[in-house]
């Protein structure tokens, strides 16, 4: 039997790990996000974005894919892709047999600037979330996660010259490799 079914009230252990899991994710966002941003002119938004493309055939997808895909409505995806299209990070592409549907499609300058700012990202997220557990609690952790709503098992964080997508960051003068 679950918690919320027992009680109507959010409280002791529940409340704790709600609390915390909204917290600590608002803020690693925001630490994320500010690395992005002062290294690379990248907010995450933007970096899932370039990502998601990165690793979609074609280096391409239809406009509706990403929205569902970044959880943005259709109108705050336009307004994404605006940005990065004044970037020249991607273009946009007309669908030749519907008129109705558009891409979004990687360009060569947005792959780079992807793959740059990969190892910012992946260093953040080693030091703002996975440098908090050991790897059994890791495994526990994707495990648990993986039941909410939403969630992506599986899937990388930086793309690499095999397109494999796996990422790491580490060694002793603060190197960083993503392949």
């Amino acid at each position: 039997m679950s918690v919320a079914s027992e009680s109507s009230r959010l409280e002791g252990s529940a409340l704790e790990a709600w609390r915390s899991y909204l917290q600590s994710h608002a803020g690693i966002v925001r630490e994320l996000d500010a690395d992005l941003i002062a290294q690379h002119g990248l907010t995450v938004r933007d970096y899932e974005v370039l990502l998601y493309l990165a690793q979609a055939e074609g280096y391409s997808l239809p406009m509706s894919a990403l929205s569902e895909r970044t959880m943005l409505t259709r109108s705050g995806i336009t307004r994404l892709v605006d940005g990065l299209v004044s970037q020249r990070f991607i273009e946009r592409v007309p669908c030749a047999s519907d008129a109705r549907v558009s891409y979004a499609r990687l360009t060569e300058t947005g792959y780079t600037k992807l793959r740059d700012a990969g190892c910012t990202h992946v260093k953040g997220i080693e030091r703002l979330f996975l440098e908090h557990f050991t790897s059994a609690e890791l495994e526990q952790l994707a495990s648990l996660l993986s039941r909410l709503p939403g969630a992506m098992p599986g899937g990388s964080c930086a793309v690499g010259d095999d397109d494999g997508g796996s990422c790491t960051a580490g060694g002793d003068a603060g190197s960083c490799s993503v392949s």
